[in-house]
């Protein structure tokens, strides 16, 4: 793991990661842990600046998967030279390949009304995946108590050992870590808009235009109105933050020399 913004990251790749967790599963080190797993990347780091109670979600999961450029290339500054992008929609892609032909169950949990309908048959027809066991779209406002219970059981009963809950950033991952009180599985994890992209709702960003770090400025040119609020805050104070972080770090070492 390594530290970016004082939030753990993963510091290896999505092969690894898959390799980790199938291995887990298989030999039952996992089971009924509820294990939760984050794709993040700048914009959960800067919510988790700006609301310490969402940095202490954040700590409590198993994995923070990098899923962006940005904090990829701080974690290489850093020393972790193999650390590479694990994009959400990716790992999504790579995991439920890899689980084609293994007794290991799917659960979707996110989207619109019907969104985890299409993504099941989706899986089945690009994946060759027929393995989800249950979908759920929740409803926009929080979940009660009661529903979280039903759903807790519902999940547990379909025999699910993965739960992978697509909603949004911090809101997906305050989720997790709520669901996990009421359900017995293997995993929770959260891939932000991988339902969306992979259902053909929202368009991907070429993968050059990712490999350069600029995903976040071809989802803004898609989706200006919605999203111009949140970049024109998240973008600079990344980039702020993590400069200071740095220069912190080197005047306390020159301090202490």
């Amino acid at each position: 793991m390594i530290s970016v913004l004082n939030t753990p990251f993963y510091d290896k790749n999505i092969e690894m990661a898959v390799e980790e967790l199938l291995m887990e599963i298989g030999t039952g080190t996992s089971k009924g842990r509820n294990l939760c797993i984050s794709a993040t990347g700048a914009h959960g780091l800067i919510e988790a600046k700006k609301d310490p109670s969402f940095n202490q979600v954040l700590q409590k999961f198993y994995f923070n998967l990098p899923d962006g450029m940005p904090v990829v290339w701080v974690g290489r500054m850093k020393g972790a030279k193999g650390m590479q992008r694990c994009y959400g929609p990716a790992f999504f892609e790579s995991l439920l390949r890899a689980t084609a032909k293994l007794p290991v169950n799917h659960f979707f949990c996110g989207g619109k009304e019907g969104v985890a309908e299409d993504l099941k048959a989706t899986v089945s027809r690009r994946f060759g995946n027929d393995s989800v066991t249950g979908v759920y779209s929740p409803p926009f406002r929080d979940m009660t108590e009661n529903e979280m219970s039903e759903l807790g059981q519902r999940i547990s009963e379909s025999d699910a050992h993965i739960v992978w809950v697509g909603i949004s950033t911090p809101k997906q991952e305050r989720f997790a870590i709520n669901l996990a009180k009421y359900v017995r599985t293997n995993y929770i994890i959260t891939v932000g808009a991988a339902f969306d992209f992979h259902t053909g709702r929202v368009k991907q960003a070429p993968r050059w235009i990712q490999n350069m770090g600029l995903e976040w400025f071809f989802r803004l040119l898609m989706e200006p109105k919605r999203l111009y609020k949140r970049y024109s805050e998240i973008v600079p104070k990344f980039i702020w933050l993590n400069i200071k972080e740095f220069m912190d770090f080197y005047i306390f070492k020159k301090k202490h020399i």
